[in-house]
């Protein structure tokens, strides 16, 4: 009989281990996408650093992975350098982060504060720049690294009212992995992966809007995991600066 995608999906940690022996920071590990990519990154053999804001929901995933937690504002330098220089200490080394931390804030720009275009642009791009340079000289160490961000299909073409500051913030996302993957080269490969409309809380308010994407609905979070999972592990071994668009081809780039 067939195996079924379910079936092989549960076989697959114990037979092929993808990330064994890998020492990899996840960030928004507490919910969502992060979260999902912690668990299955957990499966695949990865020892994991946990970073989010929330520390009830970070606590957790660290019970489901295994993982070394630490609750900490990614906008907050000096925290997010203890936490890192603490958790790689103790794992004896990183070689993999993934920046999956972030926020959106739905408001046209004329209800939208400077206050307002600032806290996402900090969580979602300066977030990202503060963390991966707190496990750069880490990742130095290592024989070869990581780094996938979480950008998004709005960073790559934004088509709706009211998302000026997160597309703005996930556009710069896009550039900050072609800047950093041509700076980091060739030890550290780096490389983001643009969602669409993901079942995850961010997506409440908006799961009907899915008329422009041609699979005509949501991802699964574990379908988010996949591509950041194959840009983390060594089949990807030749790419780098690149944004994979996993929004069910609501902008086929």
């Amino acid at each position: 009989m067939p195996e079924t995608e379910d079936f092989v999906e549960q076989r697959r940690p114990a037979l092929e281990g993808r990330l064994g022996g890998r020492k990899i920071v996840v960030t928004g590990a507490g919910s969502g996408i992060g979260h999902r990519i912690a668990v299955f990154f957990a499966e695949e053999g990865a020892s994991l650093l946990l970073l989010d804001q929330d520390q009830s929901a970070l606590q957790q995933t660290a019970r489901m992975t295994g993982g070394m937690a630490f609750a900490v504002d990614i906008t907050d330098e000096e925290a997010v350098t203890q936490a890192i220089d603490k958790g790689a200490a103790s794992l004896s080394g990183l070689d993999g982060v993934v920046n999956a931390a972030g926020i959106m804030r739905k408001a046209v720009i004329e209800e939208a504060p400077a206050a307002l275009w600032r806290r996402v642009i900090d969580v979602n791009l300066t977030g990202t720049y503060i963390v991966t340079r707190a496990c750069v000289p880490w990742m130095r160490k290592a024989t070869s690294a990581t780094v996938v961000n979480i950008a998004s299909a709005q960073g790559l073409l934004p088509n709706a009212a009211g998302f000026t500051a997160y597309a703005a913030s996930k556009g710069g996302v896009v550039n900050l992995t072609r800047a950093l993957a041509a700076e980091l080269a060739p030890s550290i490969r780096v490389n983001s992966v643009a969602p669409g409309m993901v079942d995850t809380p961010m997506a409440d308010g908006y799961r009907g809007n899915t008329g422009n994407y041609a699979l005509k609905r949501l991802a699964d979070p574990l379908e988010i995991a996949r591509v950041v999972l194959f840009l983390t592990s060594s089949e990807a071994s030749y790419v780098t600066g690149s944004t994979l668009a996993a929004d069910g081809g609501r902008s086929f780039h």
